[in-house]
């Protein structure tokens, strides 16, 4: 619970296409405190067939006739322009992300740009050969899981583990990642590790904006113990709340749209946080996990003069003579707790008084 929680602030496509707006969207995740700026590299020929309609939450409106490509070609950044992003992060001082869509664009984005890990997005989650390039770069790999079931999520995590068993020498070059294969891999304690230290799935509902009732918060717990690897949530809800509860339930990261404009025209501006809101975000998230504290329950250095002053001692009720019975009625628990413990009443009613007694004093 104490381990800090990397906020992703995914700018996405909310740069509507726009080198200089990216790049405003950059200084606004500085600004909120975030750790991590994230976009998306794709190229919407290798993307989509021009055939593929919309999803219904990036349409405009009921007669939004628009394919996918249509949408996702005006939205596209060049190769240098991403570079010039990346660049101007590093002199910010902010890490640089973006989701590869092919595998190309992952080649570049981990060949040219650097980046320091693979994000799988949850459309890609039954992507066989983007999965395993994830592994076999070596980097950490974060999974988002929108859309997906638990059997899904256990097949692209054998997809992923193959890739990391060819990166170190654990399967042997050119061996074909059949289900015999990868049953056979992912049974390997050596992949289990690796996995462990360099894979976060994330909890994700696949809608934007994704209600309250279908977030189903309680899967990042159900998902950590099925697998037992660090579990984060892509949050698609308006506003911060689903982030800072799931952050209470154990997320180790959050990934949150964000835009410039809520009002600008686009797929994701609608259901993204405005600068306020995101640094709003960080703020609460922060705030959280200084309130989680660590896993454990004891008295706190400060509760130790509060404890002496407000638990009980046994005091006699009247005077007690030596060699007389302690009687029920001969005590009581009264305020402060510099005394015999009151948890001991039941142990010292009954017991022979070694000395004497006045109203009042501690009995021990």
């Amino acid at each position: 619970m104490s381990q800090r929680v990397l906020i992703i602030a995914e700018a996405g496509v909310n740069h509507n296409g726009s080198i200089d707006k990216a790049i405003e969207m950059v200084d606004v995740a500085i600004a909120a405190g975030a750790d991590i700026v994230k976009f998306q590299t794709f190229s919407a020929d290798k993307l989509a067939r021009k055939d593929a309609q919309l999803a219904e939450y990036q349409k405009t409106g009921d007669g939004d006739n628009r394919s996918q490509w249509d949408l996702l070609k005006g939205l596209e950044l060049s190769h240098e322009e991403f570079t010039r992003i990346r660049d101007y992060c590093a002199e910010k001082k902010i890490g640089f992300l973006s989701t590869g869509f092919d595998l190309d664009e992952l080649a570049f984005l981990i060949d040219e740009l650097h980046i320091p890990l693979v994000k799988v997005a949850s459309g890609d989650l039954t992507f066989a050969p983007m999965l395993v390039e994830a592994g076999l770069s070596n980097l950490p790999t974060i999974l988002s899981t929108g859309m997906a079931n638990l059997d899904e999520i256990g097949q692209s995590l054998k997809f992923i583990a193959f890739g990391y068993g060819l990166s170190n020498g654990i399967v042997e070059a050119g061996t074909k990642p059949s289900q015999a294969e990868l049953e056979k891999v992912w049974a390997d304690d050596r992949v289990q590790q690796i996995l462990l230290e360099k894979v976060t799935v994330l909890h994700c509902t696949t809608q934007y904006p994704a209600e309250l009732d279908i977030l189903n918060l309680k899967a990042i717990q159900v998902i950590a113990d099925r697998f037992g690897l660090p579990v984060g949530y892509s949050d698609h809800s308006l506003g911060t709340l689903a982030s800072v509860v799931a952050v209470s339930l154990g997320a180790t990261v959050i990934e949150k749209h964000f835009t410039l404009d809520k009002t600008m025209e686009g797929p994701d501006h609608s259901a993204s946080l405005d600068p306020q809101e995101l640094a709003d975000l960080v703020r609460l998230i922060r705030e959280a996990s200084t309130a989680l504290g660590e896993p454990v329950k004891e008295c706190q250095p400060i509760e130790v003069s509060n404890r002496a002053a407000v638990r009980r001692s046994l005091v006699a009720t009247k005077p007690i003579k030596a060699g007389e019975v302690i009687r029920e009625s001969d005590l009581e628990c009264r305020r402060p707790g510099a005394g015999r413990t009151s948890f001991d009443f039941y142990e010292v009613v009954g017991t022979v008084a070694a000395k004497d007694y006045e109203t009042g004093e501690y009995v021990d």
